[in-house]
């Protein structure tokens, strides 16, 4: 390897080798790396890679004679002929230094241009036959060559001036040198050419033109460095420009002190004066926003601090302080409002009316805090943004799923780069009112870690005691949230706050009954999708039937997302044919018999009940995040010493339940008619069908009793008997929650009968009437009703008189 060590001033030195000195014809060859060596120059150069070590050494051996070939590619570690340069230049090496890393470093002269005729790679060095150029004189008298010999040296002098980095040495010995061929590679020497533009001045050999090429590459250097010294010069007044200003600023500004004349900025603070007292703020807000831009007049308009005050000051003007929108206190409007964008949510709807005659009878009642709680896809936030518009106020959605900061809430504070104010401050400003209506959606998805709890904090934006002086962070200063109406969702309860449950009122959203979803898919989602779609009303007829098969068949859920899908996916493909038959469409009718066309096979499997009456299979009845679900429950008996075994992935209280279960059965086996040989001799093996899914809770307790006594006692359990309750030591039965996704489930399963805990009885009220009518309800409050009722008698084997066993 051959690196520029320092790239010298190339002095020409005429005087300290022959004019006279034969060249071999074959010579050792140096392979050069980023520079480009010209006749009479004189350069160090670190020599690194073996083969030009030995070369070096060859040339030494000799007549110290070298030839200087550039490489095409600087990359080429062991390059050929292709890889260099046709014309190169024969040195002879003036001294040689080795360097403890294994380097060399030698100092070379230029001696005479060469073509190079041939390359010899092979062999412990690079060798090449080699032809001197004879370079013709320039033309004596000649005026091309005297013009260009002036214009090289002026504008050798001209980049010296814009901040080329030539020695005076040099420059001297251009005034004085008068040798056009000479000059050129001397000028070309000391610009710091590419490679290539560097080559094609030594492929020239003859003096004028090669003058010529020098001097096109010498003006655009002077181009190059014309320009960037423009630019340090523009940097270095933008410099100088700022300090200008700001002393003709405080100059300018003691002057329309005196005169009392503003300017842009006087101006800007007049506008911002002006806002402040046109925004009707509360006293302690006005006279911080006053303070704020008092500082503001007295700042450096460029500092970073200006910017930060002016955002805090945009923010602080564009509140809402004063401006309110008027509520819709028309109850009847109300109502038909919200009848028109949902179907039942009958107690939902009341508690909102009832929200609405309160306002209606007090200004400014303190109301409470509603929270929605049901499976996803019942409409919680969609019923959100109805209560809106049937109040006529503005609705703001916060998402809070998956917040962890509790800067989200309360905002950052304005010592921070890119403060802004939290989530509910930012949703009054693009309400624009200070009385919209804030949704709070998935409550119960707030997470919490090292940069604070959310739920801690929306713990005073959800007190209407306290939300009337909620501080923003950012702000630092209060705003009232006591005119806003919040309103939040959530799926569970189990991980929302306490304390932060305690300040909100539960309003429970159960799934669906089938006819309340076929009569929301006939009124909303068909429509809905039809126009989303791009057909028309009659493009598309739906049957009864078919809705109530699309529900039964291919959606599972306690919501309606799923079934808005499959309408979707329905009207999709009549879309598709719509567009297919170019105008010769006519309507197309989805029943229940065709519906395998547009949806193909049922994706549902729905658990029905049991055909026949079976010993130690109980059909139980679960709630799940997305609606009800029927359960069967296994038990049978195993030769062993007693035990139970419990199998199908229970969790601990379920696990409990059965061990209270079997305690009661043994504690009470004469008066169930178990045999105790039968206790003391085999295991109990309880098993829950549906491994892969989790499964717990207390309420399948009298189902997994009755399990346990139908396989002791022999006695089969009711096929269209399902139950739910939780069961004690003593055989009390205990109330259980989510009955009215249970009741749904067991109806879609064409259970005749279900046995609840008396305490559930009323529960029933908000059961749908068509529910109450296919369902016959027992209430029991001991597990001895539940086997009476669920217990048929014990099948006693026929003999057959006459027969002996042989």
């Amino acid at each position: 390897m051959v690196d520029l060590d320092e790239f010298p001033v190339g002095i020409p030195d005429t005087e300290a080798i022959e004019p006279m000195i034969q060249i071999p014809a074959e010579l050792p060859v140096l392979p050069l790396r980023d520079i480009v060596i010209y006749p009479f120059m004189i350069v160090p150069l670190f020599v690194s890679r073996d083969r030009s070590i030995r070369a070096v050494e060859q040339a030494l051996s000799q007549d110290r004679m070298i030839l200087l070939v550039s490489q095409k590619d600087v990359n080429k570690e062991d390059p050929d002929q292709d890889d260099l340069y046709a014309v190169g230049t024969v040195a002879i090496i003036m001294r040689m230094l080795k360097l403890p890393d294994g380097r060399i470093r030698i100092l070379i002269q230029g001696l005479s241009r060469c073509r190079v005729d041939s390359i010899k790679g092979k062999g412990d060095y690079i060798k090449a036959s080699v032809t001197p150029i004879t370079e013709p004189l320039a033309p004596e008298n000649s005026l091309e060559v005297e013009a260009l010999v002036r214009n090289v040296r002026g504008s050798m002098e001209r980049a010296a001036s814009l901040g080329k980095n030539i020695s005076p040495e040099v420059l001297a010995i251009i005034a004085n040198l008068d040798d056009a061929g000479r000059l050129a590679d001397l000028v070309a020497s000391n610009l710091e050419l590419r490679v290539e533009d560097a080559q094609s001045v030594l492929d020239v050999d003859d003096p004028t033109p090669r003058l010529r090429r020098v001097n096109e590459l010498l003006s655009k250097e002077i181009d190059v460095l014309t320009v960037q010294q423009e630019i340090n010069t523009q940097a270095r007044a933008d410099i100088d420009r700022s300090q200008r200003e700001y002393f003709l600023r405080q100059q300018l500004k003691a002057i329309q002190a005196e005169l009392g004349e503003g300017n842009e900025l006087y101006e800007e603070i007049e506008q911002y004066r002006h806002k402040i007292l046109k925004a009707r703020m509360p006293e302690n807000a006005q006279e911080e926003s006053l303070r704020q831009l008092k500082k503001l007049e007295r700042m450096h308009p460029d500092t970073a601090e200006t910017a930060t005050l002016r955002n805090w000051l945009d923010i602080m003007t564009d509140l809402p302080w004063s401006n309110s929108s008027r509520d819709n206190l028309n109850l009847k409007k109300a109502e038909r409002i919200l009848d028109e964008d949902h179907y039942g949510l009958e107690r939902v709807k009341e508690r909102i009316v009832e929200a609405l005659a309160v306002r209606k009878l007090r200004e400014k009642p303190k109301g409470s805090i509603l929270c929605l709680v049901g499976p996803p896809g019942v409409g919680k936030t969609s019923l959100g943004r109805s209560v809106a518009r049937a109040l006529n106020r503005k609705f703001v959605r916060l998402s809070l799923g998956g917040l962890h900061d509790e800067a989200e809430i309360r905002g950052h504070r304005r010592t921070y780069v890119g403060a802004m104010p939290g989530r509910i401050i930012q949703g009054i400003q693009q309400a624009e009112t200070n009385n919209p209506l804030i949704m709070l959606d998935e409550i119960d998805k707030v997470g919490a870690d090292f940069r604070g709890d959310p739920s801690s904090a929306l713990l005073e934006v959800l007190d209407p005691e306290q939300n009337s002086t909620f501080r923003d962070n950012y702000l630092n200063v209060t705003f009232d949230l006591s005119n806003v109406m919040f309103m939040t969702t959530a799926n569970v309860l189990d991980t929302v706050q306490p304390a932060l449950r305690d300040r909100m009122e539960i309003i429970s959203l159960s799934g669906y009954t089938e006819e309340e979803k076929i009569e929301i898919a006939r009124r909303h989602l068909i429509p809905k999708q039809i126009e989303e779609n791009g057909l028309e009303k009659e493009d598309v007829k739906f049957e009864r039937r078919a809705i109530a098969k699309i529900i039964s068949e291919y959606t599972q859920e306690a919501g309606l997302r799923q079934l808005e899908r499959e309408i979707g996916k329905i009207c999709r493909k009549v879309a598709r044919r719509k567009a297919e038959m170019n105008g010769d469409f006519s309507s197309e009718r989805v029943t229940a018999d065709n519906i395998k066309q547009f949806l193909r096979v049922s994706k549902i499997f729905n658990e029905g009940a049991l055909k026949q009456d079976e010993i130690g299979t109980v059909t139980g009845l679960a709630w799940t995040a997305v609606g009800g679900d029927i359960l069967f429950i296994e038990a049978i008996k195993t030769k062993g010493k007693g035990k139970l075994q419990l199998t199908g992935q229970l969790g601990e209280v379920m696990q409990e339940s059965a061990q209270a279960a079997f305690s009661y059965a043994k504690a009470r086996s004469k008066e169930l008619g178990i045999d105790e040989e039968v206790l003391e001799n085999f295991d109990i093996h309880i098993h829950l069908p549906e491994g892969a899914i989790p499964k717990d809770g207390p309420s399948a307790g009298i189902a997994m009793a009755t399990a346990l006594v139908s396989v002791l006692s022999q006695r089969p359990v009711r096929k269209d008997v399902a139950m739910t309750g939780e069961i004690t030591l003593r055989g009390n039965v205990l109330p259980i929650g989510g009955v009215k996704e249970k009741l749904l489930a067991a109806r879609r399963a064409k259970i005749k009968t279900v046995i609840l805990p008396a305490p559930n009885e009323r529960d029933l009220e908000d059961l749908p009437q068509e529910v109450r009518d296919d369902l016959k309800f027992i209430f029991v409050e001991n597990v001895r009703q539940v086997f009476d009722i669920a217990l048929r008698e014990p099948k006693r084997p026929e003999r057959v008189r006459g027969q002996k066993a042989g």
